[in-house]
């Protein structure tokens, strides 16, 4: 498997395209298109990836991914079985930004929004605190037509750009491409390690996977992630931790340490301060904080 190569159905009259899913669960495969996407989560939990930023997602996040920014917004494994009856529910805008460059970009009043193109090319939450002003607006154009459409969509664009503190998604540079064969073991290693990170996953089972040596499987994970292979197995299974820490259901910080895949509470802690910068008791603490 690859990255997926889409082409999004743009209608002929129309310049962007507005798509409202309701699904079991999320596309699955690591996939890209050359339209930028602007995407807020309506319902649904999981896992983002975009390029080599991976983060949990969750309902009222909203993200401007780039265009063939390789993505997949993967579904927390309860929605894979039916007896659970979850869905997800997603609202999405698509819209290419070099033909928004020859026209709607080209003019002087929009200098913001091309600077906003320019700096969303590895990705953006859009900040909490905005989050409500910005799904005003993605629904503005959800519920319009033709020109009127495209004045609420300029809207949109000039709104994310007047917002401040935006997270930046991905780390490496806006202009890296990835070829099919690099997709295809970027792909296999990402699902692999999703799929078995709860188990012992050695640097020659995931090379094998790669079809690489360990050695040369190292140095390509590290030159298209821009971290290592263990990093990126950890942050998985802090994450994973994360979630469960502050799930429903009252879970032991030992017992979330050994299902996500620790052999110990010891490497454990290490761990999650290491990808966190706060202990696993400090954060649940300052979460019920928040929360309360």
């Amino acid at each position: 498997m690859k990255i997926v190569q889409f082409t999004i159905p743009v209608a002929g009259d129309s310049s962007i395209i507005v798509q409202e899913d309701v699904l079991p669960h999320f596309y699955i495969h690591l996939h890209r298109h050359a339209e930028m996407q602007l995407t807020w989560i309506k319902e649904g939990t999981g896992t983002l990836i975009a390029g080599n930023y991976m983060q949990p997602f969750k309902a009222g996040n909203v993200y401007l991914l780039g265009a063939n920014q390789p993505h997949v917004f993967k579904s927390d494994p309860v929605y894979f079985d039916k007896r659970k009856k979850k869905s997800t529910h997603a609202l999405s805008i698509f819209f290419h930004p070099d033909k928004l460059g020859d026209t709607l970009l080209a003019l002087p009043e929009t200098k913001s929004i091309r600077r906003l193109i320019g700096q969303s090319q590895s990705g953006l939450q859009i900040h909490p605190s905005s989050t409500q002003k910005i799904i005003g607006c993605m629904q503005e154009v959800q519920q319009t037509k033709q020109g009127f459409q495209l004045a609420a969509f300029i809207q949109l664009l000039q709104t994310i750009s007047n917002t401040k503190n935006n997270r930046v998604l991905a780390s490496a540079s806006a202009g890296y491409t990835i070829s099919d064969t690099e997709g295809l073991r970027i792909n296999d290693v990402y699902r692999y390690t999703m799929e078995h990170y709860t188990e012992h996953i050695s640097l020659e089972q995931i090379a094998a996977v790669a079809h690489l040596t360990v050695q040369a499987f190292c140095r390509y994970f590290k030159k298209h992630t821009r971290k290592t292979y263990i990093r990126f197995l950890n942050e998985i299974r802090i994450n994973e931790a994360c979630k469960r820490m502050t799930g429903s259901a009252v879970i032991a910080i030992s017992s979330v340490a050994y299902e996500c895949g620790f052999s110990s509470a010891v490497s454990f802690n290490r761990v999650f301060k290491q990808v966190t910068g706060v202990s696993p008791s400090r954060y649940l603490s300052d979460y019920r904080e928040q929360v309360n």
